[in-house]
């Protein structure tokens, strides 16, 4: 009786000779291999969405500030941002700096955050893909150059979103998302609101867990390409809601064993001090020199009146 194992290793009769058929392509559809591959896909997003929480709590200059000057600082440069004018590209350029250093001061690593961008870039993609159809004219760029003035618009939308992305994700990378949130509510925003962020954040991760332990299941139980019909699929999704709701419940009882009514508790006492101020007041200056200022012109001038 042939036995086979793992990687088409073991002691039986299944002896079948090397060669173009059964080479490496053959090593790549053993079900074991597949199974570890899997694993090791879902495992890495899993860890990927987490990284984010996982930077946010480095000692560093910029994650020492209070989690309010860098929730206004954010919020004043999205709006500075996305304020500009469509056709008015270059002038973006200098917000670039702002969340090059805040990656540098905070010790976020560039290429982390580049990756995070363009993973949802496809969106902005899809909303500006169509501006050089239905947005004709040309727009001057510089002395005797013009471009078409769709193309100049879609190169707008992706460049804010860039920016704005890159902030979103830098803040979250500084403060956690719950700092975040306490920030939002020391800020102002109703109580009812933060704790839902809060939950919608906190259960992504019990969720991701539970959908782990299900597919892991599922595939330690199926070999090769069984187990992954359509009612295979609506089983594991059924299984996972019963198990989510399951766990909920547990997890609500035991926000009520520990003092939750209606808003979660926080220990902590933030208090806003002269580091955060000069923050806010050095970033709110620097955001409206830029917007103000058109800095790419003023600079080209200088260049060329030195140049001259």
């Amino acid at each position: 009786m042939a036995e086979h194992r793992c990687g088409n290793v073991g002691l039986g009769t299944d002896r079948r000779p090397p060669g173009p058929r059964h080479g490496p392509r053959d090593r790549m559809g053993d079900p074991c291999v597949s199974r570890e591959a899997f694993h090791m896909t879902f495992e890495a997003s899993f860890s990927g969405i987490g990284r984010l929480d996982r930077l946010s709590y480095r000692d560093t200059a910029v994650h020492r500030l209070d989690p309010r000057a860098k929730v206004v600082a954010t919020m004043l440069y999205v709006v500075a941002v996305i304020s500009f004018p469509k056709y008015e590209v270059l002038s973006l350029l200098p917000f670039f700096l702002f969340p090059v250093l805040m990656a540098a001061l905070g010790d976020i690593p560039a290429g982390f955050i580049a990756r995070k961008v363009v993973a949802v870039s496809p969106f902005a993609v899809f909303v500006g893909m169509f501006n050089p159809l239905f947005d004709p004219g040309t727009v001057a760029i510089a002395p005797g150059v013009s471009v078409s003035a769709g193309w100049v618009s879609f190169a707008s939308i992706l460049v804010k979103f860039a920016l704005t992305i890159s902030a979103a994700l830098l803040l979250i990378a500084t403060t956690s998302f719950p700092g975040i949130c306490r920030a939002f509510r020391r800020l102002g925003m109703p109580a009812l609101f933060v704790s839902q962020l809060l939950f919608l954040y906190r259960y992504l991760f019990v969720l991701m867990e539970e959908t782990m332990r299900v597919v892991r299941a599922r595939d330690l139980r199926s070999f090769g390409r069984r187990g992954t019909g359509v009612r295979v699929f609506v089983r594991i999704v059924a299984t996972l809601f019963l198990r989510t709701v399951e766990r909920a419940e547990r997890i609500y009882g035991a926000m009520l064993a520990r003092g939750f009514r209606g808003e979660v508790p926080s220990m902590r006492r933030e208090a806003l001090g002269p580091s955060d101020a000069v923050f806010v007041l050095a970033a709110a200056s620097f955001f409206a020199l830029c917007r103000l200022v058109p800095v790419p012109e003023t600079i080209g001038r200088l260049v060329r009146g030195f140049a001259g």
